[in-house]
Formats: C-alpha cells, sequence, structure tokens
C-alpha cells in the first residue's frame, strides 16, 4: 500500500511534515489520527494502526505537530491549542486536496485533542480515542515535580522518555483553561473509547469519564493487556480491526467497507525469541513459533502446524456442508494429520521420480449411523475441499518488497 508524505502549513505559518497512508484502491473513507505528546507520526502505534486501516480500505493521515518529527517549529511554542488548531489545518489539507475525513482518532493526549476538534470539522461522523485523558491538564503529570519552576521562571527544560522538551508558563495556562467534557457533551458524533486497564500513564478511570460525559451513540473497548503506547503490535492491529468495523456503520463512505472480503494475514516478528511471530488475522490474533528442537521456544505451532490445520478445517467444513444439505447422519468429524518428507522413488504415483517429496497423511474419522455408500461419498467429498484443491494445483505466489 502507498504511503504519499507531503508538508502543510499548520496554524503557527509552520510547514508540519505528513503521510498519508493509501489503500491499494479507491479509499472507502478518509481519517485523520493524532499522535501522543512528544510523540511524532512513524511512532508505532501511529504508523501500524495507520498502515492496518488502509488494509481495510480507510486511507488514514498522520502528521508531525509543531516541533516534532520532522515539522518545522519549536515544539517550546507550541500548546494544546495549537495542536488543536493544527488538526483542524489537517482536515482542512485533506478537504482541498482529497475529501474531508469522516474518522477522527486520537491517541493519549491525542485523543484529546481530537476530541477538541471534533466540532471544527463538520464532515466526521466518527471519533475514536485510543488511551485518552479526559483533561487535558492530566500531561503535567509526567513533570510535576517541574511545575513550580516552570511558572517561576516561565520556561524549563524537562526529560520526557529520555528527551529534553522545553515547558513554557504558557503551555501549562493553556490547558488548565480546556474543559473537555464540555466537547464531550456536545460532540454529536459517533463516539469510540478505547483503554486498556492496566495503563498506568492514563488511568482507566479517564475513559469512565468520558464515556459518561458523551451522549449517544457510544461505544467502550477494552484494551485488555495493553501498555500505553500499544507497543506490541497485536494491539495496534486489533485497534484497528475494532476502528474500521465500528466506524463502518456511522460514515458516509465513497465505497462500503467489505468486511466480508477475503481478510490479509499479517504475519510480524515479536523479537521475544529467534522465530516468535504474531498472526493477525480481522479480529483474530495467534502466535508461532518452533519447536525447541528446532531452535525455537514453541511458543505457538509452527508453519507447517498452521498448514496442516488449514487443510484440516477446509476438510471438516466441507464435509459438514455436504452432510447437511444431504441430510445424512453425521454427527462428528475428526481429521488428524501428519506432514513428513519421503523419497520420491516411494511414491508409485508421483511424476517425481528422484530427491524428496513432501508428504501429508490425513486420517478421518466420522461420527454417525452412516452406511458404506455415504462414508465413501463423504471420503471423495474430502478431496474436493477448497485447500485440499490449492495444495494439489499449480499455485503462483508473487511476492513483493514494501518499504
Amino acid at each position: 500500500m502507498p504511503t504519499e508524505r507531503f508538508q502543510f502549513t499548520g496554524e503557527g505559518g509552520h510547514q508540519l511534515a505528513a503521510a498519508l497512508e493509501l489503500p491499494d484502491g479507491e479509499p472507502a473513507a478518509y481519517a485523520l489520527f493524532a499522535h501522543c505528546f512528544t510523540c511524532g507520526k512513524d511512532t508505532l502505534a501511529a504508523k501500524r494502526i495507520s498502515v492496518a486501516l488502509a488494509a481495510r480500505g480507510i486511507a488514514v493521515l498522520r502528521f508531525d505537530f509543531t516541533g516534532l518529527g520532522s515539522s518545522e517549529g519549536e515544539f517550546a511554542n507550541s500548546t494544546f491549542s495549537s495542536n488543536v488548531a493544527d488538526l483542524v489545518r489537517a482536515a482542512d489539507h485533506l478537504r482541498n486536496t482529497r475529501k474531508a475525513p469522516s474518522i477522527l482518532i486520537g491517541h493519549s493526549l491525542g485523543g484529546a485533542a481530537i476530541l477538541a476538534a471534533a466540532g471544527k470539522i463538520p464532515e466526521a461522523k466518527a471519533v475514536a480515542t485510543i488511551a485518552a485523558p479526559s483533561d487535558p491538564a492530566h500531561v503535567t503529570g509526567l513533570f510535576r515535580e517541574h511545575l513550580d519552576t516552570i511558572r517561576a521562571q516561565g520556561e524549563v527544560e524537562v526529560s520526557l522518555a529520555g528527551r529534553p522538551f522545553q515547558i513554557r508558563r504558557e503551555f501549562l495556562d493553556d490547558i488548565a483553561e480546556h474543559a473537555l467534557m464540555k466537547d464531550v457533551s456536545g460532540l454529536h458524533k459517533a463516539l469510540l473509547v478505547m483503554q486498556s486497564p492496566v495503563d498506568d500513564t492514563v488511568g482507566i478511570d479517564n475513559a469512565t469519564r468520558i464515556f459518561v460525559a458523551a451522549r449517544h451513540p457510544k461505544s467502550f473497548v477494552s484494551l485488555d493487556h495493553a501498555d500505553h503506547l500499544l507497543s506490541k503490535p497485536a494491539d495496534a492491529l486489533y485497534a484497528a480491526d475494532v476502528i474500521a468495523a465500528w466506524a463502518s456503520r456511522y460514515i458516509d463512505a465513497a465505497k462500503p467497507i467489505d468486511l466480508a472480503e477475503p481478510r490479509k494475514v499479517v504475519v510480524q516478528e515479536t523479537r521475544k525469541s529467534k522465530f516468535n511471530q504474531t498472526i493477525t488475522v480481522g479480529p483474530h490474533h495467534l502466535v508461532a513459533d518452533e519447536p525447541v528442537a528446532a531452535g525455537g521456544e514453541d511458543a505457538g505451532p509452527g508453519p507447517y502446524d498452521y498448514l496442516l490445520a488449514g487443510l484440516g478445517a477446509c476438510t471438516s467444513m466441507t464435509m459438514r456442508l455436504y452432510a447437511d444439505r444431504k441430510s445424512l447422519p453425521l454427527e462428528r468429524v475428526t481429521v488428524t494429520l501428519k506432514h513428513s518428507k519421503i523419497y520420491a522413488r516411494d511414491c508409485e504415483e508421483c511424476e517425481t521420480r528422484e530427491g524428496m517429496l513432501d508428504q501429508i497423511e490425513r486420517d478421518i474419522a466420522m461420527d454417525g449411523a452412516l452406511d458404506v455408500e455415504q462414508r465413501k461419498k463423504l471420503m471423495e467429498i474430502a478431496d474436493k475441499c477448497p485447500v485440499h484443491r490449492t495444495l494439489t494445483s499449480e499455485i503462483r505466489i508473487v511476492t513483493r518488497a514494501v518499504d
């Protein structure tokens, strides 16, 4: 999927660096993403969520706020109000060059900013927050020991996530003036509140206050076990899947978001061990690994295990469909599979005569009062399952390098 990088003019006249994640075809809708405090458009959560939404047909614009990432200006001159204004400018840019965003997404303080900006973006129909504080002043807890000094001296350098930032008195004064709950109660847009119950940066009580203040339609989704920055790929991908499914009820898409179309399988290294992988298929999250004997930690099934599981599941499903359609007394199907390598010369019906071949052994048990002919027919049907046909036919695999 393509990423279009460009700049647009922010509220303070500075050029703000932006990235627009685009789906392969015509976008079903456009979304605007606001990143967390002192983060940037290319943080793991922002990028993973944007890319995952683009895979579901939703184009996503994310950008660096003033003085962050590749954007111009000084961070010390930015305030919560300037961030809100820059979000409105970003929506204006989308409106003028593509189409105004119908979905607004904000992470952490970006969630508070997106709530404050939502009323100024009339085309937006759906607003989603992730780990958002109910009061912008919550962010001062990150540097609470410097508050008196900032007010006394007017400006102090503080360390946030190991990086130095200048915080000015104007920033404190600005966030103190914002009554975010008033914005939430007057939102008049569909709201999705997403929060982890174990978030130790923004507590779940913030989500409660936002949810209670909002009017319907409103939804809450718990991001169980996720940290504040959604550093685990599976958490960010889950958030994207939920947002796409939820938003499809409220937006006027250029084309329907087809949640029934073939879903992409995303496999990504966790780096927890040599072979450990996360697998995301729509809302489903799996783990893959190799056995200890093969150098892994056996934290999940191996690649061939999943291959056999796919064939086994398809076999059982195909037999079930046929049995139900023909009203056969099939009570339960059990498919047991095994993969191995054999010498080609030991396979009489194989065209290949030299070297080694892959062999899959599939044993099928059928429970129920089936006669001989019914069992024979069901065994024939087993070989007609789509995965079986795929594995025994010519397969074309197209591999591309993605930047």
